[in-house]
């Protein structure tokens, strides 16, 4: 079986809906994944200025063959899931493909995310794997 590595934006402050979406990747038992997403615990949150905060995204979005991104209204404020996006789309020879996850229960949506994404998928196992599969080239 294919092992996908996949980033995942997300705030510490929505831990709950990240740790939602990990499950929902485990629950489909033909999909393998590698995480690739910044832990809460993790030394990135020190870094001293926006440049080497830039830069430790970048390295941890590399070896990504994919880079999710729930649609929250949250994600429409956020300085740094604007910051990944540009890096998923801009940062490497090959653009990574994104694939925004509408949360269930979710009545506002973020533009910013949805127009980058090259896949808008439902909260929903099944979907976001197939999506991942399909656009992983």
């Amino acid at each position: 079986m294919k092992r996908y590595h996949i980033f995942i934006s997300h705030s510490w402050t929505y831990e709950s809906r990240y740790n939602g979406l990990i499950s929902l990747l485990k629950k489909d038992p033909d999909f393998d994944f590698r995480n690739y997403s910044v832990p809460k615990d993790d030394p990135i949150h020190n870094a001293k200025n926006d440049t080497q905060l830039r830069r430790a995204i970048k390295n941890q979005m590399q070896p990504c063959s994919a880079v999710l991104i729930m649609t929250g209204m949250y994600a429409h404020y956020s300085k740094w899931i604007k910051q990944e996006i540009h890096l998923a789309k801009h940062g490497f020879s090959l653009s990574k493909p994104i694939i925004a996850v509408k949360h269930r229960g979710s009545k506002r949506t973020s533009r910013v995310v949805k127009d980058a994404a090259d896949k808008v998928v439902k909260w929903n196992s099944k979907s976001i794997t197939k999506a991942i599969k399909e656009v992983v080239r």
